[in-house]
């Protein structure tokens, strides 16, 4: 992403060239910094990051070490996440806070560097690393600042990004069982209940746990049969425990006499 950002950049650098714009051409020519300076401050200002950027790149190596550097340094930051380069926008702000850890702005570049990571969280069934890493900044921000108003969003983010897990487990735990790869679903499901105890897809998780079980034992091999079979009863009876008033109580009675009925033939045949 960094590499297609410096792509952008310079796509843009080149068009406003070719564009004829005299002034920027003056701005960028110029050997007088003070004259950069406020023009980089007026196209930040202004919106024009695209023609901000290459100024503040060429204007912080110049004041390093300097009170201005502080301020650029910000505004460099802020342009990737406008120009909606999370990933370098949220290293941008990383950096600020570690080389101006006692700024006004440390504060505020720590929140920034964690929502970049938010916002580059992905859709549920892709890779959820980007998900997880947005939490851990964002709970770290919460333990640094935890009386701060942004304290309250962060924790509203986290549960936004938790809701986004816990979705893309309940619909693997789906697909798997959609696949008939029995053990792969009811594991899932059990992942599902430890990770996310409170999750609103409970009730069903117990019960599709009972039936990934139940359909493993009913198409196991004998060697293996009187296992799952034991297996498939247990859950029977912790799903109705839980939930005695399940709208699926009816079907999953019916797969327990099948499992008690299977259970006997079972046993007969092993006593033959």
């Amino acid at each position: 992403m960094i590499r297609s950002k410096a792509l952008y950049i310079f796509i843009i650098f080149i068009a406003v060239l070719i564009s004829g714009c005299s002034e920027y051409n003056k701005v960028l020519k110029s050997s007088d910094i003070e004259y950069k300076y406020n023009k980089t401050m007026e196209y930040y200002n202004e919106g024009e990051y695209y023609k901000a950027y290459p100024l503040i790149e060429e204007l912080i190596a110049f004041y390093r070490g300097t009170d201005r550097a502080e301020k650029l340094y910000y505004i460099y930051a802020y342009s990737d996440y406008y120009l909606e380069d999370y990933l370098l926008a949220s290293h941008r702000f990383d950096k600020f806070v570690e080389t101006f850890p006692r700024s006004d702005y440390a504060k505020e570049c720590q929140y920034m560097a964690a929502y970049c990571q938010y916002k580059m969280s992905p859709n549920y069934s892709l890779d959820q690393d980007p998900t997880r890493k947005a939490i851990d900044k964002l709970q770290l921000y919460i333990n640094d600042y935890p009386k701060s108003k942004r304290a309250d969003t962060c924790t509203q983010l986290i549960t936004e990004l938790e809701t986004k897990l816990e979705y893309k487990r309940y619909n693997a735990a789906k697909q798997y069982l959609k696949m008939e790869d029995y053990r792969a679903a009811y594991t899932e499901f059990d992942n599902l209940l430890s990770n996310f105890p409170d999750t609103k897809y409970r009730e069903e998780a117990y019960f599709l746990i009972f039936k990934a079980k139940y359909k493993l034992a009913v198409n196991s091999i004998e060697s293996k049969k009187e296992e799952r079979i034991d297996a498939a009863l247990k859950a029977y009876i912790t799903f109705v425990d839980r939930f005695p008033e399940s709208k699926d109580i009816v079907e999953a009675e019916k797969w327990y006499s099948e499992l008690q009925e299977l259970k006997r033939e079972t046993n007969v045949a092993n006593k033959s």
